[in-house]
């Protein structure tokens, strides 16, 4: 079983979602990143290189980015955001990947 930690700017992101929408993003981590989230599905992927993060994960319309270390066992959130169509905005502000 893997540690998931959130880095402190996926916190703050986090706070932007109403109550409702936290709670479905934080169980949807839970339950796709604590096992085996370096397996690629059709709700996890593979990023090419960004200066986000390694991997994303697909929650309804929300969308996680996070590392990990299959060595150590370890997932790190570091960013939180939802889709509009093909945008990705995080705390209110559009976001390029």
């Amino acid at each position: 079983m893997f540690e998931i930690t959130l880095t402190p700017s996926a916190f703050d992101d986090l706070y932007w979602f109403r109550m409702t929408d936290r709670r479905i993003i934080l169980d949807g981590i839970e339950e796709h990143l604590s096992h085996q989230p370096h397996i690629v599905t059709r709700n996890r992927k593979r990023l090419r290189p960004t200066r986000v993060a390694e991997w994303e994960l697909r929650i309804d319309k929300f969308r996680v980015f996070y590392d990990l270390s299959i060595v150590e066992q370890w997932v790190e959130v570091k960013m939180v955001g939802h889709k509009l169509g093909n945008r990705l905005v995080v705390r209110g502000q559009e976001y390029e990947l």
